[in-house]
């Protein structure tokens, strides 16, 4: 078995690298280039033709915001934050949005405010945002509580809608400290499915009237009558997107699930065996006029292959993903320059009702216009793109639990919903001190990353396979710093020495404690000095600089390293140097037991030093990044 799942991940590389000629760029990064290219600040209208908030370019912006996160260019940032700059006015407002039509496809760019906001701090964000969400408190329902799709639609759910929705309405509930909006946000996607899913093939129909009144709806269930790709395509979409965002304990995480496991089998069914695709009526294959999709592949591949990455899906629909990215590039991407890149055969749309009237019919569904470079396609193209060339990686760390201390770091500020909240150094801080960025290289990999703010046992510990401590408390950035003490050290030892992996980032003296804390890293042999090395002043960026030659156990890749105000280590017993720059030492690993210690002088991997918003372009640090998470999951007890 392990020859042959090593075969068919060889297999992957083969056919993802062949597919793009030598010493090109990934192929996310190829359409994003071609989309800056072709679309300048995200405007694919004529030039002096109006220009409104609308859900393409929040499609296509998913896309971008991938890309960034993959590779921290900041071209691809400053685009996001221009696009949307266009439509939204300093005080908040977005003056082409029409709250009144309460349509849900307005919903959708709501993510990329809250990324700007997140990333920014900027509240001008926020406050567009927080319109968006006020809305979707006031949009219309019908009798079971589903959100009507748009005003002129009454009683009407559409597939579509949820992925317009739901991930923006999950974020920022989460964000604003709305637990109870799962249980509406949950309550969506479960009457989409018990109404709108076909026993016989497992399928959703693209709409479902409540009222049962449309002329397109079965006046028995009021669905419409046929399977429309991408229509099942945003739906999965939106399952993968929205279940991040819920809280471990929420049995709506459960519920998602499981829908998105009925719907993955359904969708995996109907895949063509020869080119991989799926027809765009999904269950009429080789019917007159049918043919293969292109946006609603994109979507089922990077909803199939982000499900397994993200441990939601088993990993045998893998190869459902990767025989569909290989029909992609095989039928529908044409390519020129590096940055020339095309994307054929999308639907350009489909819809129910309206004027002129959409019947929801076979033949209504097939004649709808194609075309090439559609901003949904190419959005979705680019978000398969990133899924896939992950893929590879997400093997590895499959199953693993990554925490992040919260107890030895607990620094707190207030959030713009007045409430405090762990900041420094965390995972879901998205600004200049967290390490958001650095818990997506660990979820690319394919672990799950928690945060863990009660003092560690190895109790409490037991469930994780890496537990990041970065830049314990002093006095002076704590009033309530709690100090590691001879027990902490004990207990932490207990659960390395059964195989867990432990990463201490330390800090220099004025920023962090070492003393106290001293007394758990001298367990492996770790001693952090109390010295000053790098003391950058203002933007002198090479009084920090670190040069990797790329010949030792974690970097196999030249690197440049940016830290800024470190201490030294000194090793004895199990303890060795893997980092040093003359006689100090900067990185130090110890063996204990089963498992592994890692030790560096600084949390360098926060991200006001990851993001490439700040460093001149020949600081690495989140290249780096990638490489030393590798090694610690590597480490891991398999």
């Amino acid at each position: 078995m392990k020859v042959i799942r090593t075969f068919a991940w060889v297999l992957l590389l083969v056919l993802v690298a062949s597919s793009a000629r030598a010493g090109e760029s990934p192929w996310s990064q190829r359409a994003a280039n071609a989309t800056m290219e072709r679309w300048p600040d995200g405007r694919f209208v004529p030039a002096g033709a109006p220009w409104a908030w609308n859900y393409e370019l929040g499609t296509l912006l998913e896309g971008m915001d991938a890309v960034w996160l993959d590779t921290v260019d900041p071209r691809y940032f400053h685009y996001i934050q221009s696009s949307i700059d266009q439509l939204v006015e300093p005080d908040g407002s977005i003056p082409t949005l029409k709250p009144e039509e309460h349509q849900l496809d307005n919903i959708l760019l709501g993510r990329q405010l809250l990324l700007l906001y997140r990333v920014t701090q900027n509240k001008r964000y926020l406050t567009a945002a927080t319109q968006l969400y006020d809305e979707l408190q006031h949009q219309p329902r019908n009798a079971d509580g589903g959100f009507w799709h748009k005003q002129r639609y009454p009683n009407q759910m559409w597939l579509d809608g949820l992925y317009m929705a739901e991930p923006f309405y999950a974020e920022y509930a989460s964000i604003s400290h709305h637990p109870e909006d799962f249980v509406d946000i949950t309550h969506q996607f479960v009457l989409m499915e018990e109404h709108a899913r076909d026993p016989k093939t497992g399928l959703l129909y693209h709409g479902w009237d409540a009222s049962k009144q449309e002329r397109w709806a079965n006046k028995q269930t009021g669905d419409s009558s046929e399977f429309w790709a991408r229509g099942m395509g945003w739906y999965m979409m939106a399952l993968v997107d929205t279940l991040g965002y819920y809280p471990d304990d929420d049995p709506g995480r459960a519920q998602l699930a499981a829908i998105l496991n009925r719907e993955a089998a359904a969708v995996a069914k109907f895949q063509d065996a020869s080119t991989g695709l799926w027809y765009d009526v999904l269950d009429r294959p080789g019917a007159k006029g049918n043919y293969f999709e292109s946006s609603a592949a994109c979507m089922f591949v990077y909803a199939l292959a982000k499900g397994v990455r993200r441990g939601y899906l088993p990993e045998r629909y893998l190869a459902n993903a990767e025989r569909g990215y290989q029909g992609v590039l095989t039928h529908f991407v044409k390519a020129g320059s590096d940055d020339d890149v095309s994307l054929t055969d999308t639907v350009k749309a489909s819809g129910l009702g309206g004027d002129p009237y959409r019947d929801g019919s076979y033949g209504y569904y097939v004649s709808e216009k194609r075309v090439t470079n559609d901003p949904k396609g190419v959005g979705a193209f680019i978000l398969a793109s990133t899924e896939m060339e992950n893929a590879q990686n997400a093997k590895l760390g499959r199953d693993d639990v990554v925490m992040v201390d919260g107890w030895f770091n607990s620094q707190q500020r207030m959030d713009a919903f007045g409430h405090e909240v762990y900041f420094h150094y965390k995972w879901d801080t998205q600004d200049m001190p967290g390490y958001s960025l650095f818990g997506h290289i660990f979820r690319n990999f394919g672990a799950e990353t928690k945060e863990h703010d009660a003092e560690p046992t190895f109790a409490n510990l037991r469930g994780a396979q890496v537990f990041v401590i970065a830049s314990p408390d002093n006095l002076d950035k704590n009033p309530h710093a709690h100090f590691a003490t001879a027990e902490d050290a004990n207990q932490i030892a207990e659960w390395v020495k059964a195989g867990g992996v432990l990463m201490i980032m330390e800090n220099d003296t004025s920023f962090a404690d070492l003393d106290h804390f001293n007394v758990v890293s001298e367990k492996f042999g770790i001693h952090f000095n109390s010295v000053l090395r790098k003391h950058v002043i203002g933007t002198e960026w090479d009084m920090g600089k670190i040069a990797v030659d790329g010949n030792g156990p974690i970097f196999h890749h030249p690197h440049t390293l940016y830290v800024k105000d470190v201490c030294t280590i000194s090793v004895s017993g199990p303890a060795k140097p893997l980092l040093k720059e003359g006689e100090d030492v900067f990185m130090a690993e110890a063996k204990y037991g089963k498992g592994t210690v890692f030790a560096v002088v600084d949390p360098w991997l926060y991200n006001e030093y990851t993001d490439g918003r700040k460093l001149p372009a020949v600081y690495d640090n989140y290249a780096a990044g990638k490489e030393l998470v590798r090694w610690i999951l590597e480490q891991v007890p398999r």
